[in-house]
């Protein structure tokens, strides 16, 4: 099916949907050229959260970006109001299929005809939610890791979508400070969660089995690869609620993969033990609430 390009994308806003450890990023990223970012979530307290935190790192963000501008970033509570004329939606919510699948309905029924939809997920192919819009050819991956501090964006394609959708947002997204690269053919998981799947895997199979705890794991990676956080902190920052979702996902369609590391995620998960936004997770020095 033909698409037509969104116009006037410099003062158009943004809708980013879901407002957790990854959704405020984006919307943090999004607001450095001038335009207004709207970020949604259907409970007060995380949309509220999430746009603290944005709008308490933007000016940190600006001072590194040459030429950028600072966006407003609003809180939203109801779809219709946070897709109204945007030009970009993204889809950031629990990687559960249904959810986004109906999600994507909505969203395709309430947004702007030239919007270019654009999901997320960490482990999902857009492919699996093009049913869910009457024209795919604005639909793809826009796979952020964790902004500010990791910039890449991984763009992949639904099967359907136009290729000028990718090419615009390969064009203007490096203005936001982000790094784009394309995704060549689908991929579950694209290229970095790939790569990371396996790092993640094996650390968790490395702490169940009692060969070292969270602690050592990071200190030998840390001190080994010269990166800034090991592995368990890396999952604990992301949420391991987040991080079980995803491994469940693979397991569902990869058979083979060991049980363990899903045992280790799926017992720290049901004692509330989240990572960063508990207090507690793989580590245990994050405080007494949320962050």
């Amino acid at each position: 099916m033909s698409f037509t390009l969104p116009d006037r994308i410099d003062t158009r806003p943004i809708a980013v949907l879901g407002a957790g450890t990854l959704g405020r990023r984006i919307a943090l990223m999004l607001a450095t050229r001038g335009a207004e970012v709207r970020l949604y979530a259907r409970s007060a307290a995380t949309r509220d959260a999430g746009v603290t935190y944005a709008q308490e790192q933007l000016p940190a963000l600006l001072a590194k970006l040459p030429g950028s501008t600072a966006g407003t970033i609003v809180a939203v509570d109801n779809l219709t109001d946070a897709v109204k004329d945007a030009w970009l939606v993204i889809e950031s919510v629990p990687e559960q299929l249904a959810l986004k699948q109906d999600l994507f309905t909505q969203v395709d029924a309430l947004a702007e005809p030239d919007a270019i939809l654009a999901s997320n997920s960490s482990s999902y192919a857009s492919s699996e939610f093009a049913a869910s819009v009457k024209n795919p050819a604005r639909l793809l991956n826009t796979h952020f890791l964790m902004p500010p501090d990791m910039i890449p964006v991984e763009l992949m394609s639904c099967g359907h979508t136009d290729p000028a959708v990718i090419g615009l947002l390969a064009r203007v997204l490096p203005g936001y400070g982000l790094t784009p690269y394309v995704v060549r053919r689908e991929s579950m998981g694209f290229i970095f969660n790939r790569i990371w799947a396996a790092i993640k895997r094996e650390t968790l199979a490395v702490v169940a089995e009692g060969v070292a705890t969270p602690q050592e794991v990071d200190a030998i990676y840390v001190q080994a690869t010269g990166m800034t956080y090991g592995p368990c902190r890396l999952m604990d920052a992301v949420g391991l609620d987040v991080v079980l979702s995803i491994e469940e996902h693979y397991a569902e369609k990869r058979t083979g993969l060991p049980e363990a590391p899903r045992a280790l995620l799926r017992k720290l998960v049901a004692e509330g033990n989240l990572g960063a936004k508990t207090g507690r997770g793989l580590h245990e020095d994050y405080g007494a609430g949320p962050t």
